[in-house]
């Protein structure tokens, strides 16, 4: 894929991120570090104790149960809610842009993505990169086909 010379790279899952400015030329990419995070999520186990839910059939003697809250999956998409109103502010003044995110990451960040943000993206890449070194980064982008 050709990526702009000035094009910036988000990196994204739920608990990483990284911004990239290519300072490479189109065919050629060559990643500089804008910044990065990192969080912590404890285990669901941990964020919340309580049961799931019962629920009962007035007219029969059928019981069911609700399922369990994933409070570590919730905190994640809120990463990604942040990460994405974080990219609205990044891309300003006509620069473009290129997202990879985790799939479940992606489709929540798409949610929050504004109108100029998705008007400037090159392309939306549903892949887990965010743990990988710059090196494997630059070589997906190469590859990729949009």
């Amino acid at each position: 894929m050709l990526i702009p010379h000035g094009t910036l790279v988000m990196v994204v899952d739920g608990a990483n991120m990284q911004v990239f400015h290519n300072s490479g030329n189109d065919s050629a990419p060559k990643l500089m570090p804008l910044g990065e995070g990192a969080r912590k999520t404890a285990r669901t186990s941990a964020l919340g104790t309580d049961r799931p839910g019962r629920a009962f059939q007035s007219g029969s003697p059928v019981r069911s149960s609700y399922e369990a809250t994933d409070y570590h999956q919730v905190k994640e998409d809120r990463f990604a809610e942040e990460d994405a109103q974080r990219f609205n502010t990044l891309l300003k003044d006509d620069v473009p842009g290129i997202l990879v995110a985790a799939p479940r990451t992606l489709g929540v960040m798409r949610r929050h993505l504004g109108a100029e943000t998705r008007s400037r993206l090159i392309a939306e890449i549903d892949k887990d990169y965010a743990q990988r070194p710059v090196a494997e980064i630059e070589t997906m982008l190469e590859r990729y086909e949009i």
